[in-house]
Protein backbone atom coordinates (compact mmCIF):
# COMPACT_ATOMS: atom_id res chain seq x y z
CA UNK A 1 0.00 0.00 0.00
CA UNK A 2 1.76 3.26 -1.51
CA UNK A 3 2.33 5.90 1.68
CA UNK A 4 0.18 8.91 2.08
CA UNK A 5 2.66 11.39 2.09
CA UNK A 6 -0.02 14.77 2.06
CA UNK A 7 -0.90 16.35 4.88
CA UNK A 8 -2.36 19.43 6.10
CA UNK A 9 -0.88 21.62 8.87
CA UNK A 10 -1.54 24.63 10.75
CA UNK A 11 1.27 27.27 11.02
CA UNK A 12 0.56 29.97 14.00
CA UNK A 13 -0.80 32.29 14.94
CA UNK A 14 1.20 31.94 18.05
CA UNK A 15 4.53 31.34 15.84
CA UNK A 16 6.78 34.21 16.13
CA UNK A 17 7.76 34.39 12.57
CA UNK A 18 3.90 34.37 12.29
CA UNK A 19 4.04 38.06 13.94
CA UNK A 20 1.31 36.97 16.62
CA UNK A 21 -1.64 36.88 14.51
CA UNK A 22 -1.65 35.00 11.42
CA UNK A 23 -2.72 31.53 10.71
CA UNK A 24 -0.92 29.73 7.89
CA UNK A 25 -2.86 26.57 6.63
CA UNK A 26 -0.16 24.67 4.97
CA UNK A 27 -0.61 21.66 2.26
CA UNK A 28 2.65 19.54 2.48
CA UNK A 29 4.28 16.83 0.52
CA UNK A 30 6.33 15.38 3.20
CA UNK A 31 8.38 18.94 3.52
CA UNK A 32 7.40 20.30 0.73
CA UNK A 33 4.47 23.08 0.73
CA UNK A 34 2.41 22.51 -1.87
CA UNK A 35 -0.22 25.35 -0.69
CA UNK A 36 -0.40 27.98 1.48
CA UNK A 37 -3.59 29.76 2.62
CA UNK A 38 -2.99 32.55 5.02
CA UNK A 39 -6.00 32.94 6.96
CA UNK A 40 -6.64 36.48 8.31
CA UNK A 41 -8.90 38.86 10.56
CA UNK A 42 -7.46 37.38 14.00
CA UNK A 43 -6.69 41.22 14.71
CA UNK A 44 -9.58 42.92 13.12
CA UNK A 45 -10.87 46.22 14.87
CA UNK A 46 -12.94 47.85 11.95
CA UNK A 47 -10.66 51.21 11.74
CA UNK A 48 -12.57 51.84 8.42
CA UNK A 49 -16.22 51.72 10.41
CA UNK A 50 -15.38 53.37 13.81
CA UNK A 51 -13.78 56.02 11.65
CA UNK A 52 -17.98 57.17 10.87
CA UNK A 53 -18.31 57.27 14.18
CA UNK A 54 -15.68 59.77 14.92
CA UNK A 55 -14.52 63.19 13.62
CA UNK A 56 -12.19 63.85 11.48
CA UNK A 57 -9.12 65.06 14.11
CA UNK A 58 -10.37 61.76 16.51
CA UNK A 59 -9.38 59.36 13.82
CA UNK A 60 -5.79 60.58 13.83
CA UNK A 61 -4.62 58.03 16.67
CA UNK A 62 -6.62 55.16 14.65
CA UNK A 63 -3.94 55.80 12.07
CA UNK A 64 -1.08 54.76 14.41
CA UNK A 65 -2.55 51.76 15.47
CA UNK A 66 -2.61 50.20 11.82
CA UNK A 67 0.93 49.75 10.93
CA UNK A 68 2.46 49.90 14.53
CA UNK A 69 5.75 50.45 13.32
CA UNK A 70 5.13 52.92 10.61
CA UNK A 71 3.27 55.33 12.45
CA UNK A 72 3.88 58.99 10.95
CA UNK A 73 3.74 57.63 7.26
CA UNK A 74 -0.08 56.32 8.11
CA UNK A 75 -0.99 59.86 9.57
CA UNK A 76 0.51 61.63 6.98
CA UNK A 77 -1.99 59.55 4.01
CA UNK A 78 -4.82 59.79 6.01
CA UNK A 79 -4.19 64.16 6.59
CA UNK A 80 -3.32 64.37 3.06
CA UNK A 81 -6.60 63.31 1.84
CA UNK A 82 -8.02 65.51 4.47
CA UNK A 83 -6.27 68.25 2.93
CA UNK A 84 -7.14 67.84 -0.53
CA UNK A 85 -11.17 67.57 0.35
CA UNK A 86 -10.51 70.78 2.29
CA UNK A 87 -8.38 72.44 -0.53
CA UNK A 88 -5.88 74.13 2.02
CA UNK A 89 -2.02 74.48 1.88
CA UNK A 90 0.13 73.30 4.19
CA UNK A 91 2.65 75.81 5.40
CA UNK A 92 6.17 75.17 3.66
CA UNK A 93 8.18 74.39 7.43
CA UNK A 94 5.18 71.61 8.06
CA UNK A 95 5.70 70.07 4.93
CA UNK A 96 9.74 69.84 5.56
CA UNK A 97 9.00 68.41 9.45
CA UNK A 98 6.74 65.70 7.74
CA UNK A 99 9.19 64.41 5.13
CA UNK A 100 11.70 64.72 8.02
CA UNK A 101 9.25 61.83 10.56
CA UNK A 102 8.26 60.12 7.60
CA UNK A 103 11.98 59.01 7.04
CA UNK A 104 12.62 58.96 10.37
CA UNK A 105 9.60 56.49 10.80
CA UNK A 106 11.22 54.27 7.36
CA UNK A 107 13.99 53.39 9.50
CA UNK A 108 12.06 53.01 12.41
CA UNK A 109 10.32 50.22 9.98
CA UNK A 110 13.20 48.96 8.50
CA UNK A 111 15.36 48.47 11.26
CA UNK A 112 12.40 45.94 13.06
CA UNK A 113 11.99 44.23 9.32
CA UNK A 114 15.80 43.23 8.90
CA UNK A 115 16.20 43.01 13.08
CA UNK A 116 13.44 40.22 13.31
CA UNK A 117 13.67 39.15 9.60
CA UNK A 118 17.23 37.99 10.82
CA UNK A 119 15.43 36.59 14.28
CA UNK A 120 12.94 34.74 11.86
CA UNK A 121 15.56 32.64 10.21
CA UNK A 122 18.61 32.36 13.37
CA UNK A 123 20.58 35.51 13.47
CA UNK A 124 19.81 35.88 16.90
CA UNK A 125 22.26 39.27 17.27
CA UNK A 126 20.32 41.34 14.52
CA UNK A 127 17.70 42.62 16.46
CA UNK A 128 19.97 43.72 19.51
CA UNK A 129 21.62 46.17 16.65
CA UNK A 130 18.59 47.12 15.16
CA UNK A 131 16.59 48.16 18.21
CA UNK A 132 20.19 50.08 19.64
CA UNK A 133 19.36 52.68 17.06
CA UNK A 134 15.02 52.41 17.55
CA UNK A 135 16.19 53.61 20.70
CA UNK A 136 17.38 56.85 19.38
CA UNK A 137 14.27 57.49 16.73
CA UNK A 138 11.45 57.00 19.22
CA UNK A 139 13.23 59.61 21.64
CA UNK A 140 12.56 61.62 18.44
CA UNK A 141 9.09 60.81 18.15
CA UNK A 142 8.46 61.59 21.95
CA UNK A 143 10.44 64.56 21.89
CA UNK A 144 7.65 65.95 19.20
CA UNK A 145 4.81 64.10 20.52
CA UNK A 146 5.19 62.74 24.08
CA UNK A 147 4.78 59.66 23.04
CA UNK A 148 7.62 57.01 22.02
CA UNK A 149 5.09 54.80 19.09
CA UNK A 150 1.53 56.22 18.80
CA UNK A 151 2.49 59.84 17.93
CA UNK A 152 -0.78 61.61 16.68
CA UNK A 153 1.70 64.29 15.79
CA UNK A 154 0.28 65.27 12.20
CA UNK A 155 -2.66 67.17 11.96
CA UNK A 156 -4.90 68.62 9.14
CA UNK A 157 -3.13 71.55 7.77
CA UNK A 158 0.18 70.76 9.36
CA UNK A 159 1.58 69.58 12.43
CA UNK A 160 0.88 69.68 15.69
CA UNK A 161 3.42 71.28 16.86
CA UNK A 162 7.20 73.05 15.90
CA UNK A 163 10.48 71.27 16.64
CA UNK A 164 11.64 71.88 20.51
CA UNK A 165 14.81 73.46 21.47
CA UNK A 166 15.48 71.48 24.21
CA UNK A 167 16.11 67.39 24.30
CA UNK A 168 14.64 65.73 27.17
CA UNK A 169 18.18 64.68 29.45
CA UNK A 170 18.89 61.33 31.63
CA UNK A 171 18.99 62.38 35.10
CA UNK A 172 21.47 60.46 38.19
CA UNK A 173 19.45 57.70 39.93
CA UNK A 174 20.25 54.73 41.64
CA UNK A 175 20.56 52.73 38.29
CA UNK A 176 22.57 55.32 36.84
CA UNK A 177 25.42 57.06 37.73
CA UNK A 178 27.20 60.65 37.07
CA UNK A 179 29.35 59.06 34.64
CA UNK A 180 26.63 56.80 32.92
CA UNK A 181 24.39 60.11 32.56
CA UNK A 182 26.90 62.38 31.11
CA UNK A 183 27.37 59.75 28.44
CA UNK A 184 24.16 59.11 27.41
CA UNK A 185 23.31 63.02 27.47
CA UNK A 186 26.24 63.87 25.33
CA UNK A 187 23.95 64.37 22.33
CA UNK A 188 21.15 65.93 24.20
CA UNK A 189 22.63 69.02 24.97
CA UNK A 190 21.08 70.80 22.27
CA UNK A 191 17.68 70.91 20.01
CA UNK A 192 16.05 68.18 18.64
CA UNK A 193 17.51 68.66 15.37
CA UNK A 194 21.18 68.49 16.99
CA UNK A 195 20.24 65.43 18.64
CA UNK A 196 19.01 64.34 14.91
CA UNK A 197 22.07 65.50 13.37
CA UNK A 198 24.46 63.56 15.70
CA UNK A 199 22.17 60.58 14.63
CA UNK A 200 22.77 61.00 11.01
CA UNK A 201 26.39 60.72 11.34
CA UNK A 202 26.45 57.98 13.67
CA UNK A 203 24.29 56.01 11.52
CA UNK A 204 25.92 54.92 8.27
CA UNK A 205 28.83 53.14 10.52
CA UNK A 206 25.30 51.28 12.27
CA UNK A 207 24.12 49.85 9.20
CA UNK A 208 27.72 49.28 7.96
CA UNK A 209 27.53 47.25 11.39
CA UNK A 210 24.89 45.42 10.14
CA UNK A 211 25.97 44.56 6.61
CA UNK A 212 28.79 43.17 8.25
CA UNK A 213 26.72 40.90 10.16
CA UNK A 214 24.51 39.50 7.17
CA UNK A 215 25.40 40.68 3.56
CA UNK A 216 27.85 38.06 3.18
CA UNK A 217 27.20 35.73 5.68
CA UNK A 218 26.61 32.18 4.31
CA UNK A 219 23.86 30.75 6.48
CA UNK A 220 22.07 34.44 5.42
CA UNK A 221 22.08 33.73 1.93
CA UNK A 222 21.64 30.18 2.31
CA UNK A 223 18.17 31.00 3.58
CA UNK A 224 17.51 33.83 1.26
CA UNK A 225 18.97 33.87 -1.96
CA UNK A 226 16.42 32.01 -4.31
CA UNK A 227 13.89 31.95 -1.74
CA UNK A 228 10.13 33.43 -2.83
CA UNK A 229 11.27 34.75 -6.02
CA UNK A 230 8.82 37.21 -7.63
CA UNK A 231 9.55 38.45 -11.37
CA UNK A 232 8.81 41.56 -12.18
CA UNK A 233 5.62 41.22 -14.40
CA UNK A 234 4.25 38.66 -11.50
CA UNK A 235 5.32 41.62 -8.64
CA UNK A 236 3.11 44.21 -11.18
CA UNK A 237 0.19 41.58 -11.62
CA UNK A 238 -0.09 40.70 -7.75
CA UNK A 239 -0.32 44.57 -6.66
CA UNK A 240 3.14 44.63 -5.17
CA UNK A 241 4.58 48.29 -4.01
CA UNK A 242 7.68 49.33 -1.98
CA UNK A 243 10.11 47.26 -1.38
CA UNK A 244 8.54 43.97 -2.43
CA UNK A 245 8.31 45.64 -5.88
CA UNK A 246 11.50 47.28 -5.90
CA UNK A 247 12.61 43.57 -5.07
CA UNK A 248 12.02 42.79 -8.52
CA UNK A 249 13.64 45.38 -10.64
CA UNK A 250 10.56 47.53 -11.12
CA UNK A 251 11.93 51.57 -10.36
CA UNK A 252 8.94 52.64 -8.77
CA UNK A 253 8.61 54.89 -5.93
CA UNK A 254 5.67 57.76 -5.14
CA UNK A 255 8.56 59.81 -3.57
CA UNK A 256 9.45 60.26 -7.63
CA UNK A 257 7.21 59.14 -9.35
CA UNK A 258 4.13 61.06 -8.04
CA UNK A 259 6.02 63.65 -5.45
CA UNK A 260 4.57 64.89 -2.46
CA UNK A 261 5.13 67.54 0.22
CA UNK A 262 8.52 68.17 -0.83
CA UNK A 263 10.05 65.43 -2.18
CA UNK A 264 11.01 67.08 -5.51
CA UNK A 265 13.48 69.21 -3.67
CA UNK A 266 15.33 66.38 -2.04
CA UNK A 267 17.57 64.54 -3.29
CA UNK A 268 17.74 60.55 -3.35
CA UNK A 269 18.18 57.77 -5.35
CA UNK A 270 15.97 54.72 -5.33
CA UNK A 271 17.71 50.83 -4.93
CA UNK A 272 16.41 48.65 -6.83
CA UNK A 273 16.76 44.62 -7.41
CA UNK A 274 17.64 42.35 -9.87
CA UNK A 275 16.69 38.87 -8.58
CA UNK A 276 13.14 39.51 -7.14
CA UNK A 277 14.22 37.01 -4.00
CA UNK A 278 14.59 37.53 -0.39
CA UNK A 279 17.93 38.61 -0.06
CA UNK A 280 17.50 41.04 -2.63
CA UNK A 281 14.47 43.07 -0.88
CA UNK A 282 16.78 43.04 2.28
CA UNK A 283 19.67 44.95 -0.19
CA UNK A 284 16.72 47.20 -1.33
CA UNK A 285 15.75 48.09 2.24
CA UNK A 286 19.58 48.26 3.79
CA UNK A 287 20.14 50.70 0.66
CA UNK A 288 16.76 52.52 1.24
CA UNK A 289 17.81 52.86 5.09
CA UNK A 290 20.75 54.85 3.74
CA UNK A 291 18.85 57.00 1.30
CA UNK A 292 16.51 58.04 4.54
CA UNK A 293 19.38 59.33 6.30
CA UNK A 294 20.50 61.52 3.34
CA UNK A 295 17.03 63.12 2.95
CA UNK A 296 17.17 63.49 7.18
CA UNK A 297 20.51 65.38 7.10
CA UNK A 298 18.99 67.63 4.12
CA UNK A 299 15.88 68.39 6.09
CA UNK A 300 18.06 69.23 9.24
CA UNK A 301 19.50 71.96 7.45
CA UNK A 302 16.76 73.55 5.63
CA UNK A 303 15.08 73.81 9.07
CA UNK A 304 17.67 75.61 11.05
CA UNK A 305 17.73 77.93 8.52
CA UNK A 306 13.56 78.36 7.93
CA UNK A 307 11.78 79.38 10.51
CA UNK A 308 8.11 79.90 10.26
CA UNK A 309 4.37 78.55 10.86
CA UNK A 310 3.69 74.71 11.30
CA UNK A 311 -0.49 74.67 11.00
CA UNK A 312 -2.61 76.48 8.56
CA UNK A 313 -4.07 80.03 9.96
CA UNK A 314 -7.02 79.00 8.98
CA UNK A 315 -9.01 78.42 12.32
CA UNK A 316 -12.04 76.53 10.31
CA UNK A 317 -9.13 73.80 10.55
CA UNK A 318 -6.72 74.49 13.22
CA UNK A 319 -7.35 75.68 16.52
CA UNK A 320 -6.09 79.33 17.30
CA UNK A 321 -3.00 79.53 19.45
CA UNK A 322 -3.24 79.39 23.57
CA UNK A 323 -2.59 82.88 23.98
CA UNK A 324 -5.12 84.26 21.19
CA UNK A 325 -7.77 82.14 22.92
CA UNK A 326 -6.89 83.67 25.71
CA UNK A 327 -7.22 86.71 24.89
CA UNK A 328 -9.88 87.24 21.70
CA UNK A 329 -13.67 85.90 21.50
CA UNK A 330 -13.41 85.25 18.08
CA UNK A 331 -10.83 83.23 18.73
CA UNK A 332 -12.54 81.18 21.79
CA UNK A 333 -15.33 80.89 20.04
CA UNK A 334 -13.34 79.24 17.16
CA UNK A 335 -11.71 76.77 19.77
CA UNK A 336 -14.51 75.75 21.52
CA UNK A 337 -16.27 74.48 18.34
CA UNK A 338 -13.34 73.27 16.50
CA UNK A 339 -12.85 70.85 20.13
CA UNK A 340 -16.35 70.01 20.60
CA UNK A 341 -18.00 69.90 16.45
CA UNK A 342 -14.77 69.28 14.79
CA UNK A 343 -13.99 70.36 11.13
CA UNK A 344 -16.87 70.37 8.74
CA UNK A 345 -15.28 69.28 5.44
CA UNK A 346 -17.08 69.92 2.24
CA UNK A 347 -18.73 66.89 0.39
CA UNK A 348 -16.68 64.82 -2.27
CA UNK A 349 -13.88 62.11 -2.08
CA UNK A 350 -10.58 61.94 -2.09
CA UNK A 351 -7.79 59.85 -2.64
CA UNK A 352 -4.05 60.24 -0.80
CA UNK A 353 -1.37 57.83 -0.83
CA UNK A 354 2.20 57.94 0.31
CA UNK A 355 5.58 55.78 -0.30
CA UNK A 356 5.18 54.19 3.06
CA UNK A 357 7.97 51.99 4.19
CA UNK A 358 6.28 48.77 3.02
CA UNK A 359 4.51 50.51 0.16
CA UNK A 360 2.16 52.62 -0.96
CA UNK A 361 -0.46 53.24 1.64
CA UNK A 362 -3.49 54.89 0.50
CA UNK A 363 -6.69 56.72 2.33
CA UNK A 364 -9.66 57.01 0.10
CA UNK A 365 -12.23 59.53 2.06
CA UNK A 366 -15.59 60.41 1.05
CA UNK A 367 -17.22 63.03 2.68
CA UNK A 368 -21.16 64.14 2.76
CA UNK A 369 -19.93 67.77 4.34
CA UNK A 370 -20.31 66.52 8.23
CA UNK A 371 -17.76 66.74 10.90
CA UNK A 372 -16.75 63.22 10.69
CA UNK A 373 -16.16 60.96 7.37
CA UNK A 374 -19.09 59.45 5.79
CA UNK A 375 -16.65 56.45 4.43
CA UNK A 376 -13.00 55.15 4.38
CA UNK A 377 -11.10 52.69 3.00
CA UNK A 378 -7.40 52.22 3.49
CA UNK A 379 -5.17 50.88 0.61
CA UNK A 380 -2.91 48.76 2.97
CA UNK A 381 0.74 47.40 1.09
CA UNK A 382 0.42 44.01 3.31
CA UNK A 383 -2.64 43.04 2.18
CA UNK A 384 -1.30 42.29 -1.33
CA UNK A 385 1.97 41.23 -0.42
CA UNK A 386 0.32 38.34 1.97
CA UNK A 387 -1.75 37.57 -1.10
CA UNK A 388 1.16 36.18 -2.68
CA UNK A 389 1.87 34.21 0.04
CA UNK A 390 1.16 30.92 -1.81
CA UNK A 391 2.43 31.97 -5.04
CA UNK A 392 5.83 32.35 -3.59
CA UNK A 393 5.88 29.64 -1.09
CA UNK A 394 4.77 26.63 -3.37
CA UNK A 395 8.05 24.10 -4.23
CA UNK A 396 9.66 25.54 -0.80
CA UNK A 397 10.24 23.96 2.37
CA UNK A 398 8.32 24.66 5.31
CA UNK A 399 11.47 26.75 6.73
CA UNK A 400 11.62 28.91 3.63
CA UNK A 401 7.88 29.95 4.53
CA UNK A 402 9.20 31.80 7.54
CA UNK A 403 12.09 33.60 5.53
CA UNK A 404 9.28 35.02 3.15
CA UNK A 405 6.82 35.87 5.51
CA UNK A 406 10.13 37.83 7.05
CA UNK A 407 10.89 39.42 3.60
CA UNK A 408 6.93 40.95 3.26
CA UNK A 409 7.56 42.94 6.29
CA UNK A 410 4.29 42.44 7.37
CA UNK A 411 2.46 43.82 10.04
CA UNK A 412 -1.39 43.25 11.07
CA UNK A 413 -2.92 46.79 12.42
CA UNK A 414 -3.04 47.52 8.50
CA UNK A 415 -3.97 44.12 7.05
CA UNK A 416 -6.88 42.91 9.16
CA UNK A 417 -7.59 46.79 10.23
Amino acid sequence: MAEIRNYTLNMGPQHPAAHGVLRLVLELDGEVVERADPHIGLLHRGTEKLAETRTWIQSVPYMDRLDYVSMMCNEHAYVMAIERLLGIEVPLRAQYIRVLFDEITRLLNHLLSVGTHGLDVGAMTMVLYTFREREDLMDMYEAVSGARMHAAYYRPGGVYRDLPDRMPRYEVTPFKNAETVRRLNAAREGSLLDYIEDFTERFPKCVDDYETLLTDNRIWKQRTVGIGVVPPERALALGFSGPMLRGSGIEWDLRKKQPYEVYDRVEFDIPVGVNGDCYDRYLVRIEEMRQANRIIRQCVDWLRKNPGPVITADHKVAPPRREEMKGGMEDLIHHFKFFTEGIHVPAGEAYAAVEHPKGEFGVYLISDGANKPFRMKLRAPGFAHLSAMNEMAKGHMIADVVAIIGTMDIVFGEIDR
